[in-house]
């Protein structure tokens, strides 16, 4: 059955809307200098980069949370990050004016991202994303994705049903969060994790570029 128009449309973050890898691996690089450690190429940590604390901190160290250095680590890089959340960050290129394009066809847009509010709240106003109808972090909710209460409640809070929204992202878990929430799945092929294919993880539907998402409503209207 054809997937009806939207009437909201809600993105993961990093990954998606915005390109956080350099301010991210630059944070994990500093937090090796100041151990005294050879820095991790940033082509080998930025595919982690959707993965946040937990996927850096294995690509850079072998690291996982359940060893005992982990949690040190963790602290220490997030504090390295927070201070510098917005050095390099930017959104993808066609991002501005495919928000854009959704104000001009009165399609809502949010953000439902597993970064924690700390870290969301200081970066969506440096990257013009206040615009956001809803912005749902991963402590938000009790639970993070691929769980789908960050979804339904970025659904409750515009006041939409989540079969009238779509969830677009560039990694599994967010296609497998939306597919959970009875939400229509979009994946993106400008992200970190992204499959480039259109039915890698049964998303409903695939994007090569922002462009190309366009597209995909436009031909819905």
């Amino acid at each position: 059955m054809p997937l009806a128009r939207p009437r909201v449309i809600l993105f993961d973050l990093d990954g998606t809307l915005v390109d956080s890898a350099p301010d991210l691996a630059g944070a994990m690089n500093r937090l090796q200098r100041e151990r005294g450690l050879p820095v991790s190429p940033y082509d080998l940590l930025r595919p982690h980069a959707s993965a946040g604390a937990r996927g850096l901190i294995f690509a850079a160290f072998g690291i996982r949370p359940e060893d005992n250095d982990y949690e040190a680590l963790r602290v220490a890089f997030l504090d390295i990050y927070a201070a510098n959340i917005a050095d390099k960050s930017h959104l993808f290129s066609g991002i501005t004016n495919l928000l854009d394009n959704l104000h001009q066809q009165d399609i809502a847009w949010g953000i439902v991202t597993n970064k924690a509010a700390r870290f969301t709240d200081a970066l969506v106003p440096q990257l013009a994303l206040s615009a956001a109808a809803c912005v749902v972090s991963g402590d938000t909710t009790p639970h993070a994705k691929p769980h789908p209460a960050p979804l339904l409640e970025a659904a409750r809070r515009i006041g939409v049903a989540a079969e009238q929204c779509w969830y677009v992202g560039d990694d599994l878990r967010d296609i497998e969060a939306g597919r959970a929430a009875g939400m229509a799945t979009v994946s993106v092929g400008w992200g970190y994790g992204n499959p480039h294919h259109p039915i890698a993880w049964d998303a409903d539907m695939h994007a090569s570029t922002p462009a190309d998402f366009l597209t995909l409503i436009t031909a819905r209207a």
